[in-house]
C-alpha cells in the first residue's frame, strides 16, 4: 500500500497535493493545522473538500491539530490582532510580515511524528507530502529546499524508525501555475469536477467575514495571476467581481515588474 501523510491548509497548494497523491492510489491521512491565523476559513474549505471526496468515494482521513495557544505567542500580521494583513504583490518586502516564525518546522515536527506513528501501526513506509513551491522561497525560508534537507537530516538523527520516512515536495520548483495544471491532470483522473474543488479553497490572508477573498493580498494576486496564466476564471469568491480583481493583480505584477 503507498501511504502519505499530508499538511492540508486548505489553500490551493495543499488541495492540488492532495488531488495528485489520490490520482496517484496513495492512502492519504490530512492534518489541518488551527494555529490562530485569521483565515481560518480555511479549515471550513479543507473541511469541504474531504467530504466532496467522501462523497465521491474517495475516503480521506482528515485531522484538525489546535496550535493556537502556542502558536499565539509569535507575532505575525496573519496572527496577531492590531497589524493588519499587507497587500501587493506575493514578493514584495512587506510580504515579510505575514511570515510566521519557524510554522513549518513545527508543522513538520508533527507531520513526521504522525508518519512515523503510521508506520509503527500500519507495518507502512509512509510519505511527508507537502505543497511548497518556488513561488514562497522569495519571502519563506522555511519553504526552500535547503531547509528541508536539513529538518529532515535533523528528524533522522533523533528518531528511531526514520529510515521508513521520506519527504515528498514534488512542487518545489514549479509554481502556481504549474501547480494548477498538475492539479487539473489528477481531478480529470479521479473524475471529479475542477471548480467544485477549488471553490472549496482558500488562499486570501484577508478574506472578510463571509469568507471572501479580498483578491489584495500577496497570496491572493499570487493566485489570481495563476489562474489567468491558465486560461481560467477563479471559482473561489471575491469580495469583487473577477473581472477587477483580474485588474488588480495585473496591475501589481506590473509594479513589481518596474520596480526590479
Amino acid at each position: 500500500m503507498m501511504r502519505a501523510v499530508m499538511a492540508l491548509s486548505g489553500g490551493m497548494d495543499s488541495t492540488s497535493l492532495l488531488m495528485r497523491l489520490l490520482a496517484d492510489g496513495y492512502t492519504v491521512s490530512c492534518i489541518s493545522f488551527d494555529y490562530g491565523q485569521k483565515h481560518v476559513i480555511e479549515l471550513d474549505r479543507a473541511s469541504s473538500n474531504i467530504r466532496y471526496l467522501a462523497d465521491n468515494g474517495f475516503q480521506v482521513e482528515h485531522r484538525i491539530a489546535k496550535l493556537d495557544s502556542v502558536m499565539g505567542l509569535f507575532h505575525s500580521a496573519l496572527t496577531t490582532d492590531g497589524f493588519e494583513i499587507p497587500e501587493g504583490h506575493y514578493e514584495s518586502e512587506q510580504m515579510k510580515q505575514t511570515v510566521v516564525p519557524n510554522r513549518n518546522a513545527i508543522f513538520a515536527s508533527i507531520l513526521y511524528g504522525y508518519a512515523l506513528s503510521v508506520s509503527l501501526r500500519e507495518e507502512t513506509e509512509p510519505i511527508i507530502a507537502l505543497g511548497v513551491h518556488s513561488g514562497d522561497h522569495e519571502i519563506y525560508p522555511d519553504c526552500r529546499p535547503e531547509f528541508y534537507e536539513a529538518i529532515l537530516q535533523a528528524f533522522k538523527i533523533g528518531n528511531w524508525g526514520s529510515e521508513l520516512i521520506t519527504f515528498h515536495l514534488p512542487y518545489l520548483d514549479g509554481d502556481k501555475e504549474t501547480i494548477l495544471v498538475d492539479a487539473y491532470d489528477s481531478i480529470q483522473t479521479l473524475g471529479l469536477d475542477f471548480d467544485t474543488v477549488f471553490a472549496n479553497t482558500n488562499t486570501s490572508y484577508n478574506p472578510d467575514e463571509f469568507g471572501r477573498s479580498s483578491g489584495r493580498s500577496g497570496a491572493d494576486v499570487e493566485r489570481i495571476l495563476a489562474f489567468h496564466a491558465i486560461g481560467r476564471k477563479d471559482p473561489v469568491e471575491y469580495v469583487c467581481d473577477w473581472e477587477d480583481a483580474l485588474e488588480n493583480a495585473l496591475m501589481e505584477n506590473k509594479k513589481h515588474e518596474e520596480s526590479k
